[in-house]
């Protein structure tokens, strides 16, 4: 991910330290104002606002985004020249469609006159995105008891900016636009960059409009009483032909959608619990997930986040995998899959590529295409690495699926490779980055930002970085790839592999432990100094295992006491720290992701009291957030009585980890384990958030059978029901 940075309009910022911070989201304009509905299929997405359309102005987002350019940046429609109402923006609940009601205001003639009296006339908007274009459905209906003229305007227009562009980053040149191409039912913009790609926008009408010119088209309509009058209206990326038949297409092609969404997410465990607003955040959450999906070659893959990251991020990813690995164990696959045909096989350092590296980031825009900026196919991330070789393990570990790791087992050795030959920069033992040129990131773990990693005095690290939790992925790494050997029949490099786990373990604890702190540093720097700051990173020592046991309930009181646990969930950087702030993007915000995979260390260590206080609080932030939706992040301000959690200004929403959290933190919570070698299921100390007295799990697979399994609360014990079962599958309960 890339941090935003306040009202940065340039290429680049020079930090405190003389760094320099490339690629930044600037906070010029907040989402929470703007509150947009977001759209999106495979690789396009669209940002509107609440009426349908696309407010075009300096720092806005909205638009209609394919491959990391925007093909439509202005969409502004109109009745009698002035905009419609707000009625009510809704998201169906599977995101396949965006419904904005809308009716007229008061429309005079030009003397001032009142022709139309306001709410006379309905509109309904209906969008949906589908294989790279948009469609929409205008409904008009005359509730008036005489029949009405109106004028009907749809305004447009295409910038074509790069994604990086629409974030913030000034270039000193740019292609050149041609002449709108316009005949009775369509409309073609095109464009062609520097780097001498072509990019086109067909806007294509049913029925024919009254008017078509180069930036809008009218209808004047006839609208009878009580009758209605429907406009279509398709945007197609990168299209050469008009469709025949639009009207046709357009309910074809919603069909299609969704059809596509209930197959995807069919896959997923379904969960219904006691709690109806709970219920709402699941269901949401599902549909946030496989919206997010794009099917590649290899299987589903998870883009990042709408609006900035809706492209392969390899970290997003592997995390999101985890998440949802005990609900969809395809989506693990797919990623796997994935990382795996783009794992890097040469040295570049211009996008920080290394032999067995696994990919951070893919960019197809034309910035990425003419290395403006390094994202193109980028390599700066050090944990994606070994998260690959621990997601692997889990994904055996939950399927029993030798074959796919079989199949995966050279890009498996690859990852490793590379932890030994790249990974340990200096020799020390521990895996460090730092980036090959001065255009790659220059903090390249899950915080990002250029001030994420300081001393205790607030003084910027120098690299090379060995960041605290790369250190337990690295270890987690290790001990999942000795399981992957150890079932293929190779021993000894299991052995070796679990004795260098062990040894790391030691050192870790050695180098990384404060007693001090009571917990873990965030990290050692380039001098080996120990940047002593009490922050989340520590509690992914719990979700690797890495940490000693003894050392477990220090930590888990640290990030539960008052200046890390804010009541929403635990910041990034406890509030007694030099650099906490509340409302920066990793110094001190609360990340549901983060959260989610340090309760399940919490849960690992057997503290899932304090787990379900994480659940608790995560749960209640998302019942204030619109569409009981968590975003990337929020504010770390303290939590008040009766008052929901302060917004971040440019979060994204839907982001792909956040909103796995809560179905990630449920599984914490209920100790669900796997074992397809045995057929069994079995829950360890199950534990229900106190809002909920009973959880029914559908569809719950393991090994070649499936079991639906009811959870409820039986005064101060929780026990395990099974409703039904296929196959010869068992169902252990662990008090």
């Amino acid at each position: 991910m890339i941090a935003p940075v306040e009202n940065t309009l340039s290429h680049s910022i020079t930090g405190s330290a003389g760094q320099t911070a490339q690629f930044f989201i600037p906070a010029t304009a907040s989402l929470q104002e703007r509150r947009p509905r977001t759209l999106k299929h495979g690789d396009t997405f669209a940002v509107l606002d609440h009426n349908g359309d696309v407010l075009s102005g300096p720092g806005s987002p909205e638009g209609l985004f394919h491959r990391d350019t925007r093909y439509l940046s202005h969409l502004y429609l109109t009745i009698n020249d002035k905009r419609p109402m707000l009625l009510s923006s809704t998201l169906r609940d599977d995101n396949a469609t965006l419904t904005c009601d809308l009716t007229n205001p008061d429309l005079l003639d030009e003397k001032g006159r009142l022709i139309v009296g306001h709410d006379m006339i309905h509109l309904r908007r209906s969008r949906f995105l589908w294989n790279g274009r948009s469609y929409e459905r205008l409904v008009l209906r005359n509730y008036d008891d005489r029949a009405l003229r109106v004028r009907v305007k749809l305004a447009f227009a295409a910038d074509f900016a790069d994604l990086f562009e629409v974030r913030g980053t000034s270039r000193a040149k740019k292609g050149r636009h041609l002449a709108p191409v316009m005949n009775e039912g369509a409309v073609v913009l095109s464009y062609i960059g520097l780097d001498d790609r072509k990019r086109s926008t067909r806007l294509s009408f049913d029925p024919i409009p009254t008017e078509v010119e180069c930036d809008h088209v009218t209808y004047d309509l006839d609208l009878a009483p009580r009758v209605s009058r429907s406009l279509f209206i398709t945007v197609a990326c990168d299209e050469a032909e008009a469709q025949s038949c639009v009207h046709r297409s357009f309910f074809l092609a919603l069909r299609d959608a969704r059809r596509a969404l209930r197959t995807s997410s069919s896959r997923a465990t379904s969960i219904v619990t006691s709690n109806e607003i709970f219920n709402e955040v699941a269901r949401r959450s599902i549909s946030d997930l496989y919206t997010l999906i794009t099917d590649k070659p290899e299987g589903p893959y998870p883009y990042a986040g709408i609006p900035w990251f809706s492209t392969v991020f390899g970290r997003d990813a592997l995390i999101t995998a985890f998440e949802t690995l005990w609900l969809d164990p395809e989506i693990a696959r797919g990623v796997l899959g994935h990382l795996a045909a783009n794992q890097a096989d040469h040295i570049d350092p211009a996008c920080d590529a290394e032999p067995g590296k696994i990919l951070h980031e893919v960019r197809y825009g034309e910035m990425a295409e003419l290395g403006e900026v390094p994202f193109r196919r980028y390599y700066g991330s050090i944990d994606s690495t070994p998260l690959f070789v621990l997601l692997a393990g889990a994904y055996l570990k939950r399927t029993g699926d030798l074959a796919t790791i079989s199949n995966l087992l050279p890009h498996i050795e690859a990852a490793l490779a590379w932890i030994d030959d790249y990974g340990d920069r200096d020799g020390d033992g521990f895996v460090e980055y730092g980036r090959q040129t001065d255009d790659g990131l220059i903090n390249q773990a899950w915080k990002d930002s250029h001030d994420a990693v300081f001393h205790a005095d607030g003084t910027l690290a120098s690299g090379p970085i060995a960041i605290a939790e790369v250190q337990a992925y690295v270890y987690g790494a290790w001990q999942a790839a000795a399981d992957i050997f150890r079932l293929l029949d190779r021993p000894e490099k299991a052995t070796r592999l679990l004795a260098r786990a062990e040894a790391l373990r030691r050192a870790f604890d050695i180098s990384f432990f404060d007693e001090d702190l009571g917990t873990y540093i965030l990290a050692l720097d380039g001098d080996k100094r120990p940047c002593r700051v009490r922050s989340s990173n520590a509690g992914h020592a719990l979700f690797a295992g890495i940490a000693y046991p003894e050392r477990a309930a220090s930590v888990v009181r640290t990030l539960m006491s008052a200046p890390s646990f804010c009541g929403w969930g635990i910041r990034t950087i406890a509030s007694e720290e030099a650099r906490y702030n509340p409302m920066s993007y990793h110094n001190g915000s609360v990340w549901p992701h983060d959260n989610a995979l340090i309760a399940s260390g919490f849960a690992r260590y057997g503290y899932r009291a304090e787990t379900a206080r994480i659940f608790e609080g995560l749960f209640a932030a998302a019942t204030y957030i619109d569409l009981r939706r968590l975003p990337e992040l929020f504010c770390g301000l303290s939590r008040q009585r009766a008052q929901g959690p302060t917004f971040y200004p440019v979060a994204c929403s839907p982001q792909a980890w956040a909103a796995a959290a809560l179905l990630f933190l449920l599984q914490a919570c209920l100790g669900l384990e796997f074992d397809p070698g045995n057929s069994q299921l079995s829950f360890s100390r199950p534990q229900l958030p106190a809002t909920f007295d009973e959880v029914v799990l559908r569809r719950l697979q393991v090994g070649s059978g499936s079991a639906d399994i009811a959870i409820r609360r039986s005064g101060r014990q929780v026990v395990v029901d099974v409703i039904d079962r296929t196959g010869n599958i068992g169902v252990l309960t662990i008090v």
